[in-house]
């Protein structure tokens, strides 16, 4: 177990790395700041935290679900759309300003986000708790980006 959640820890934590090269200039550019943006966005250090976190709870959350899943293909499919949905977001808003590209992409991870949350319950039961940070930091993000893209 304890070996399953560091590659997964090393899987999340290289996005967030990758995400980072992303958004480290990108926060602080023009573009960004002339963005209208939502009354509710928190203060950057917030996102750097909760992904902290997410990502954390996330790496054990999918260490124990992989111990007690029956279709591991299954679930590492998912945990790779995930990944690759989590690591295309950063460069698709924030490099290539495509927010309505973006609100596509986060909205797709939210939803199998999601459904990973729902669908697998049965199987972690306690353990899904470790997903909702994920899920519901996302439905805050998609909400951010929704309000980018309607009043922007």
């Amino acid at each position: 177990m304890i070996y399953k959640t560091i590659l997964f820890l090393l899987i999340n934590f290289a996005a967030l790395a990758i995400g980072g090269l992303f958004t480290s200039k990108a926060v602080s550019s023009d573009w960004y700041l002339q963005l209208n943006k939502a009354p509710w966005t928190p203060p950057g250090w917030v996102f750097g935290a909760a992904w902290f976190t997410i990502m954390l709870c996330f790496a054990v959350y999918m260490a124990k679900l992989y111990s007690a899943s029956v279709n591991t293909n299954m679930l590492i499919g998912l945990f790779c759309v995930q990944w690759l949905l989590n690591v295309m977001l950063n460069p698709v808003f924030f490099y290539f300003h495509a927010t309505v590209a973006g609100l596509i992409v986060i909205s797709a991870l939210t939803i199998l986000v999601g459904y990973m949350l729902f669908f697998y319950f049965s199987n972690t039961k306690f353990i899904s708790l470790l997903l909702l940070p994920y899920f519901v930091w996302l439905i805050i993000a998609t909400s951010l980006n929704a309000y980018i893209v309607i009043k922007n």
